[in-house]
């Protein structure tokens, strides 16, 4: 699969700083932000294939993120992903406009082939 952009939303940091880095070893671009306005303002600005978005976000919520990206840019696929402890019910029932879910804690390689699947299949 040719390379693609990703944009990663989540409010912890240190986890995303280090997804991105680890997603730039394999060559795939990606951007991270900390909160649905940072991530609204950074796809204006640039062009993603996939956005993988944490529903727990400080200001506005995931949902609310989701809402919008799938409005202004209803060609990218969305990941949602949740924390530790997620119910299952909350996996199962994803909400409309998410291509799917990945729980916490991520493995890279499980996340690679998602954003690939999303992709391809969007």
């Amino acid at each position: 699969m040719p390379k693609f952009r990703a944009l990663l939303i989540d409010d912890e940091e240190e986890l995303v700083s280090t997804l991105v880095e680890r997603l730039g070893y394999r060559d795939i671009e990606s951007d991270y932000a900390l909160n649905g306005q940072e991530a609204l303002h950074k796809m204006t600005e640039n062009h993603y294939d996939v956005v993988v978005l944490d529903l727990k976000l400080p200001g506005m919520d995931g949902l609310e993120v989701l809402r919008r990206i799938n409005q202004a840019y209803p060609n990218i696929p969305v990941l949602l992903i949740t924390g530790h402890g997620s119910p299952a019910s909350e996996i199962n029932n994803k909400p409309d406009g998410a291509y799917d879910y990945l729980a916490k804690p991520i493995n890279l390689e499980d996340l690679i082939t998602h954003m690939q699947h999303a992709i391809q299949h969007n």
